[in-house]
């Protein structure tokens, strides 16, 4: 177990995770100073009741935490490099993210299974889960997912599902996952990472340490991922048309057992969620997980709130909450995904800096229209340009309201916004919430699907 006792520990970054992470080190008798930019008035109600555990806060910069000084440090996936950091760095100081700390301080051995990749991520941790819990298995899933592992960090599980960012990946140095999934590697958070190789290599990060005992998780003929993989010794196992977990147009086989699942089984629709399964069938078979679990579960896992979500359909045209998808890589998938001839996109918010090309090929194939939110209106409709008709709107109820009148019966209308959320929202959540909301009202309850029912 890690032992911290005495040790000047220094967190940075009040979100869920620094939180966590700052408590943990305090449960193992560290000193902790915890720092954020944010003025401590500004910092959640958890964040300020650290200081009953005895972490002490430093708010409104980083300069009273003395990074040069600390014997860790440990950085919220939030949080990029800045100048204090470097330099601690430098200095030969260790750092740490959360997932890092986390993972060293467990106090009961238990296999860790990564699933990483620029779409799909939470959908096949989910799916991970509910394939482990299904075989009896006590598993603990979370990460980026949404609750830290670090506020579990003492407790006992069977196994630990943890969806990994790149974010989260870029600061580890003996994370070893027992299976680790990378599902896809398309462009994003180019805002953060000067080129697509650097944000590949910071994903491929949960590989590096494997070895032959493990298992290494990537779509069958993607050189991207694969080369990742390579980092590691992991037994590689592929995935998708062609791989060792094979989708067919009928069935995903595993061609290590010789198992059949027929895809007119699975709740989950779509091409990507087919693959989404035979990533986390290769992932549980590992530890223990049987067919018979496996068909069990694909028949009735139904998917994640927010991520392709059939909520609405008024006058003949079906309305989805796709607020997850918050790149491009996303978007084109949810487009080519629907059952519908034509759909009126509502995307925009926060600019990542990727490129549009991928998502206007596939409005010119499948749009009706696009109405566009945000502060990265502008450069999506520059990118869009005459491919198909473009509307703006000041918020997401005149987006909606506008998506109505543009739509014809039997069309779509998709919210997946191929941006982060934070210029007009806390979150994803809080912005797929708020689409509902708005098709609610101008389509009365009665036209809304139950909680669940309309999932796709």
């Amino acid at each position: 177990m890690l032992s911290l006792e005495g040790k000047r520990v220094v967190v940075v970054g009040l979100g869920a995770s620094g939180v966590a992470a700052a408590r943990l080190c305090a449960r193992l008798s560290a000193h902790v100073i915890a720092t954020d930019r944010k003025s401590r008035d500004a910092l959640s109600n958890e964040a300020r009741a650290l200081e009953q555990v005895g972490v002490v806060i430093a708010a409104g910069g980083h300069e009273q935490a003395r990074m040069t000084e600390a014997d860790l440090i440990v950085v919220s996936p939030g949080v990029p490099a800045f100048p204090e950091l470097d330099e601690a760095s430098a200095r030969g100081v260790t750092i740490w993210g959360e997932v890092e700390l986390a993972t060293r301080a467990l106090t009961h051995d238990a296999p860790v299974v990564a699933v990483g990749g620029t779409n799909g991520k939470s959908t096949t941790t989910s799916l991970v889960g509910a394939l482990l819990e299904a075989q009896g298995l006590s598993p603990f899933v979370g990460g980026n997912l949404g609750e830290p592992l670090a506020n579990h960090a003492d407790e006992r599980f069977d196994a630990i599902v943890l969806e990994v960012s790149s974010f989260q990946m870029e600061r580890v140095d003996a994370f070893k996952p027992r299976a680790s999934i990378l599902l896809n590697v398309t462009e994003d958070h180019l805002d953060r990472y000067a080129r697509l190789e650097d944000y590949a290599r910071a994903k491929g990060n949960a590989f590096a340490r494997q070895t032959a005992e493990d298992v290494a998780i990537v779509p069958a003929g993607d050189t991207i991922c694969l080369e990742q993989a390579r980092r590691g010794n992991g037994r590689i196992v592929t995935f998708g048309a062609g791989g060792d977990v094979d989708v067919t147009t009928d069935s995903i086989v595993d061609r290590a057992t010789g198992e059949h699942y027929a895809r007119r089984d699975l709740s989950l629709e779509g091409g990507h969620n087919a693959c989404n399964a035979a990533a986390a069938i290769a992932a549980v078979a590992p530890l223990g997980v049987v067919p018979k679990t496996i068909h069990r579960v694909l028949q009735t896992f139904r998917g994640l709130p927010h991520r392709m979500v059939l909520v609405a359909e008024i006058e003949g045209v079906r309305y989805y909450d796709d607020s997850k998808g918050t790149n491009v890589g996303a978007v084109v998938t949810a487009l080519e995904g629907l059952i519908e001839p034509k759909a009126v996109l509502i995307a925009g918010g926060r600019d990542k800096e990727g490129s549009y090309a991928p998502l206007v090929t596939a409005l010119r194939a499948k749009g009706r229209a696009a109405v566009l939110i945000g502060e990265a209106t502008e450069r999506i409709a520059d990118a869009i340009g005459d491919a198909i008709p473009v509307h703006r709107a000041k918020t997401l109820d005149d987006a909606v309201r506008e998506s109505a009148r543009l739509a014809k019966r039997g069309d779509a209308v998709l919210l997946s916004p191929a941006c982060s959320s934070y210029d007009m929202f806390r979150d994803y959540k809080h912005r797929g919430d708020e689409f509902v909301r708005a098709v609610r009202v101008m389509g009365g309850a009665a036209s809304m699907f139950p909680p669940g029912g309309g999932r796709r």
